[in-house]
């Protein structure tokens, strides 16, 4: 007599649409817009006004430029490109020196020493004052009758009322030097974040192995800076590009146009000259440049991947 096969339930497979599904994009969904209107609504408008005339103080020659602005930038504005290449410069330098000095402060406060609290503070107490304080600090501190170059004239280096803000030969490395106090920390604070992470037992082996104290940083140390000290510099690198408020108080772009960042000759052509068709499209190339220059860095120094 044949015996029938039962057959296996069936198995029901229960949807997972709906509103489950569909919470965490209404969850996400402020901060989304929130992010549209405060990044991408600029973006777009600048874009817009980048191809119009749009001077407050000639409404008569408004309207639609199409490419002309542009066209200007590269063509027939020597201030762009003098501009630009000294952004080039103020970034290299402040990143490099930056990168440099905080690198030297977070190996030394790395250590184990009494008061290595007090000192942590004191060296990252900077990073917490403002561009503009940092501005008025270091123009007392330059000031011709009451800062440093009185003391170094009653010491018989250099001449009395000397301000090296307004002598074309000085005014960048005074300017460099009032960035530096301020940017060293940000570095500082984040190698020392990331040191305290690499574990003691590859200290500890590669000494027992022989390795001296320059082996070790190149072998152990540096190799596991590496993203840190990539993110750091490209986070730092796009700041100092947009430098605009110690400039802008420090030394105003001057003497002649010396120390004027493409950004600040972008704030002076939008707020000073009326011209924001121009100033748009001039901030518009700013961010072309520093979105290339961006994706390049990343891309050459394989950031993410790991050390050899």
């Amino acid at each position: 007599m044949a015996h029938a096969v039962a057959k296996p339930p069936r198995v029901t497979r229960r949807r997972t649409g709906g509103p489950a599904r569909r919470l965490p994009y209404l969850l996400i969904a402020p901060a989304g817009l929130l992010m549209l209107g405060f990044i991408a609504y600029p973006m777009l408008s600048v874009l817009y006004y980048s191809l119009r005339n749009y001077n407050v103080t000639k409404p008569w020659r408004n309207g639609y430029a199409g490419l002309d602005n542009f066209t200007r930038i590269f063509t027939d504005d020597p201030q762009f490109w003098d501009t630009l290449v000294f952004s080039g410069k103020w970034v290299v330098t402040e990143v490099l020196l930056q990168l440099l000095l905080g690198l030297a402060l977070a190996l030394l406060v790395n250590q184990t020493f009494l008061g290595r609290g007090l000192a942590r503070a004191l060296v990252f107490s900077p990073w917490a004052v403002s561009g503009v304080l940092t501005t008025t600090i270091w123009m007392l501190l330059y000031n011709p009758s009451t800062g440093i170059s009185r003391y170094l004239a009653d010491a018989g280096i250099g001449t009395y009322g000397t301000s090296v803000l307004s002598d074309t030969g000085t005014v960048f490395w005074a300017a460099v030097v009032a960035e530096l106090w301020r940017g060293v920390p940000f570095f500082a604070i984040l190698l020392l974040a990331d040191l305290q992470s690499i574990p003691r037992d590859l200290y500890e082996a590669a000494s027992v192995d022989g390795a001296g104290r320059a082996r070790r940083f190149l072998h152990i140390t540096l190799p596991h800076l590496k993203d840190a000290i990539v993110l750091s510099t490209l986070l730092r690198g796009v700041w100092e590009f947009n430098n605009v408020d110690l400039l802008y108080t420090l030394t105003g772009g001057g003497p002649a146009g010396q120390t004027t960042t493409l950004p600040l000759y972008v704030a002076n052509t939008g707020i000073n000259g009326h011209d924001f068709g121009y100033a748009s499209a001039l901030t518009t190339v700013a961010f072309v440049i520093l979105l290339f220059c961006s994706i390049l860095y990343l891309r050459l120094s394989k950031f993410g991947g790991e050390a050899k």
